[in-house]
């Protein structure tokens, strides 16, 4: 679905990514981990044309974003969903009328379609009777949720999910990891999560990459990449404690 080829982006003398490569299978959840400021969300950004490429391309459908104008651009991305590491919630709307917002923006849905719709995903986030709340009114879990909630109510065919457990507590954020892969069983979506949350975040991915020194270190279903012996996954899984190193392995015995 969609493919990264050779793509490099720098920023003024800071080099984050250099000849990356990697293929977004149809289906399933992909994950692609690394270090802090190892370009992760750039990456992501590409993917969606957030940001473009200093050099390489992007393929969605076969279909080279980067050369695009911004009409057939736009129309690419009808097949995303985007949730944001903040959420990304317009502080003067409900929550019910940031689910609606694309909608509104995006189609010509009449307002009871409209509300059908924003009512379905908010309850299959968790959210039923809460759209009349305020961003600041609700915890950062329900914010993460309600961001979910409004990724998907265009039924997008992909949704990128940036570091989507950041600032909630290991409880919460294993709550939003299932209720990510319940919601893709569901739906059906072709998902990417960028993540530091490991091992945890393993638990749900069909697929793991991992960025290091601007390139895909190594990628592969999650059981096989977590017995990988590619040295830089070998360093960075092996910075983990012992005690997540056997959840790692637990994760790739039921992945």
């Amino acid at each position: 679905m969609i493919q990264v080829i050779d793509v490099y982006k720098n920023f003024d003398r800071q080099e984050v990514l250099q000849g990356a490569n990697l293929t977004i299978e149809d289906g399933g959840i992909t994950t692609i981990i690394g270090g802090s400021g190892s370009g992760k969300t750039v990456l992501l950004k590409t993917m969606i044309a957030l940001l473009l490429p200093d050099r390489g391309r992007i393929l969605v459908d076969g279909t080279d974003i980067t050369r695009l104008g911004q009409g057939p651009l736009n129309d690419i991305r009808k097949k995303f969903g985007f949730l944001f590491q903040g959420a990304a919630l317009l502080d003067s709307m409900t929550i019910f009328d940031n689910v609606a917002f694309p909608l509104r923006e995006r189609t010509r849905l009449g307002e009871d379609a409209i509300s059908r719709k924003v009512q379905e995903r908010l309850d299959q986030v968790g959210l039923k009777d809460m759209g009349y709340k305020y961003p600041a009114e609700v915890s950062g879990g329900m914010k993460k949720r309600a961001g979910f909630a409004r990724a998907l109510v265009t039924d997008p065919e992909i949704v990128l999910f940036d570091e989507p457990t950041t600032g909630l507590d290991p409880l919460l954020g294993q709550s939003i990891h299932r209720l990510i892969a319940a919601m893709q069983s569901r739906v059906g979506f072709t998902g990417v999560i960028v993540s530091h949350d490991i091992p945890e975040v393993f638990t749900i991915s069909h697929r793991v990459a991992m960025l290091a020194d601007g390139v895909i270190a190594d990628s592969g279903p999650t059981p096989e990449f977590l017995k990988s012996h590619n040295p830089a996954v070998r360093r960075f899984l092996g910075t983990e404690t012992p005690e997540t190193d056997r959840t790692v392995s637990e994760a790739a015995d039921t992945t």
